[in-house]
């Protein structure tokens, strides 16, 4: 089993930024691919930002291109999520997931284990 555990919502302004981060725990070994999804009353749980193992080539929603950078520090199991220029458009709960499988995973399905979610509010 993989824990995760996400830290750094909250609430700021229109413009501000927030730095969430995803501990991992357990059988680390077994993760591949990590994402970011976000979630709003009344919507799907969607992907936000995805990243490998080796952080080549991450993916990001057309939504937050150039505003978000997804990372990973694999020494200390640590995914990270900054995030810039942000809209009030941007706020939901933001979840940490990890994925056994070896390629790029969009959809909730496509992931093994979830994080509790952290709330980021932005305001106009």
């Amino acid at each position: 089993q993989v824990q995760l555990v996400e830290s750094g919502g909250g609430l700021v302004q229109a413009g501000g930024s927030l730095r969430l981060s995803c501990a991992a725990s357990g059988r680390t070994f077994s993760i591949y691919y990590m994402g970011w999804f976000r979630h709003t009353p009344g919507k799907e749980r969607d992907i936000v930002a995805g990243i490998n193992w080796t952080g080549s080539n991450p993916y990001y929603v057309d939504s937050v291109k150039g505003r978000f950078t997804i990372s990973r520090n694999n020494a200390k199991n640590t995914m990270y999520l900054q995030m810039s220029s942000l809209k009030p458009e941007d706020t939901a709960v933001y979840y940490c997931a990890a994925s056994r499988q070896g390629q790029i995973g969009l959809t909730v399905k496509d992931y093994d284990y979830w994080g509790q979610g952290t709330q980021v509010t932005v305001s106009s």
